[in-house]
């Protein structure tokens, strides 16, 4: 279940587990040494102690003073405070023999006795005692026992006159113990409550380029999102590179997408052209045979009026159906004169009186400065043609703005409005015949546009968004007057 988690949350997770993992660790490392610190120090203060009452007692063991070794073993005790945690629980005195010399609770200990009898621990004390060499200080710890000893021989003049013997409870240095390891908890509770937010913290900033990725990249099987629409993370390390590889890739696709609806939109457009020449060819032969027919029928007399009307109505359908047919079969093999300057300002004279009716504001900018090698009358018909198609998408009081200049190698024919705009949706069927419907009655203007421009070999592209409308025509001019 945790792999199929988010990185939003996998890395604030997987730090909030170390951050813990090694509070506890320092924790406790931390707790374990105050423990050692503790029982090191209880055993130095208990060992200096021993070494003092060692001392202190020889004289009066020497004379076999037993109410002062009483007294001595005993003065720690009175002189104890109730703060001080370091106090023995029992002391006592074994003489040579390991037998009772004098203890501060008599009762449990009497004189003379075995102490092994009030308790087993003094088993192991006894042996320890028989291993012990020197007069230092021994710390016997009994397996199993609550309680821990502090043996010292108590030597005059090398001589062995009995055993000093500090009993210590095991849970005497707890409390100090208790006290270091809740502060230490509550520290270490302090450091978790400050680090944990600021690890989910930056967990989901190191995460939010990876998931914001992943959300444009989920997009990709559906839509290729704009570059507007992307804010990658940027930066030089391994996801900024990824976040560069997926914009080049993003943009790669695009390229392929527009390459490929190029070419099914060519394709489509030449199969149209295809069908509609075969069929206009097919269409052309009993056409002309219908208006022969008509021509000698004229030619004889007949009085008929309704024969006439008859005869004329027939002649003006048959005559529309030859315009539309001659609109399907644009042919460029025809020579005409090279485009001049002229000829685009006569453009402009020729849709000025339509422009007028309709009161649309006209921005004409016509920067070609010599006479190209480009059929005139072709070129023409592609800007009257785009001027038209502009003018009836234009509101009333609307604007119009045609811009003719050349550059390099090409003539570029631009023409845009402020009406309404054109949907996606349409632009794929845009220059396709009898779609419009709306250009010389039969929607062929663009159509025709298309075939122009395509035996000139040159490019049409439609730019289109709320309030702008731009048609873009460019046309390469041939080297040999370019």
């Amino acid at each position: 279940m945790f792999r199929n988690l988010s990185f939003r949350h996998k890395i604030p997770l997987r730090g909030s587990v170390l951050i813990i993992c090694t509070a506890l660790v320092v924790t406790a490392s931390l707790m374990f040494r105050a423990y050692e610190d503790l029982k090191h120090d209880l055993l130095q203060n208990a060992g200096s102690m021993g070494r003092v009452l060692a001392h202190t007692l020889t004289p009066a063991i020497l004379h076999d003073d037993v109410w002062r070794t009483y007294e001595i073993i005993n003065s720690p005790f009175q002189a104890s405070t109730k703060a001080n945690t370091n106090q023995a629980d029992e002391i006592m005195i074994l003489d040579a023999k390991q037998q009772i010399y004098v203890s501060t609770h008599p009762k449990q200990y009497p004189m003379l006795s075995d102490p092994a009898h009030a308790n087993p621990d003094h088993v192991f004390l006894q042996q320890a005692i028989v291993e012990s060499r020197g007069s230092e200080p021994t710390v016997v710890e009994p397996v199993g026992s609550g309680k821990f000893y502090i043996v010292t021989p108590i030597v005059s003049d090398g001589a062995p006159l009995g055993t000093l013997v500090m009993e210590y409870s095991r849970s005497m240095f707890l409390p100090r113990f208790y006290d270091i390891a809740r502060r230490a908890v509550a520290i270490t509770l302090l450091a978790l409550a400050a680090l944990l937010p600021m690890s989910w913290y930056w967990g989901w900033r190191m995460a939010a380029p990876l998931t914001q990725l992943a959300a444009y990249m989920d997009k990709i099987g559906q839509t290729l999102p704009d570059d507007s629409e992307l804010q990658l993370y940027q930066s030089r390390d391994e996801i900024g590179q990824v976040g560069v590889a997926f914009k080049r890739m993003l943009g790669e696709l695009k390229e392929k997408e527009s390459l490929e609806r190029q070419i099914f939109f060519s394709e489509r457009l030449a199969a149209v052209g295809r069908l509609a020449a075969g069929i206009a060819h097919e269409i052309n032969n009993p056409l002309g045979g219908m208006l022969n027919a008509i021509s000698t029928f004229k030619k004889h007399d007949n009085n008929d009026p309704q024969t006439l009307k008859t005869i004329a109505l027939l002649e003006r359908g048959l005559l529309q159906i030859k315009d539309t047919i001659a609109a399907l079969l644009v042919e460029a093999k025809f020579q005409s004169h090279p485009l001049s300057v002229q000829d685009i300002e006569d453009t402009r004279t020729l849709v000025l009186s339509d422009i007028h009716q309709k009161a649309v504001d006209l921005a004409w900018e016509n920067d070609m400065l010599d006479t190209l090698p480009l059929p005139s009358t072709l070129v023409r018909q592609i800007l009257i043609n785009l001027l038209l198609n502009a003018l009836h998408a234009a509101e009333y009081h609307g604007h119009l703005r045609c811009h003719i200049y050349r550059d390099s190698s090409h003539l570029i024919l631009s023409v845009e409005n402020d009406g309404k705009h054109i949907t996606n949706e349409q632009l794929d069927y845009l220059f396709e015949p009898f779609v419009t419907g709306q250009e010389n009655g039969h929607g062929l203007g663009l159509w025709v546009t298309y075939q122009i421009v395509q035996q000139l070999k040159g490019e049409i592209s439609v730019k289109s968004q709320p309030g702008e409308t731009r048609f873009i025509v460019s046309l390469p001019i041939p080297d040999t007057l370019a």
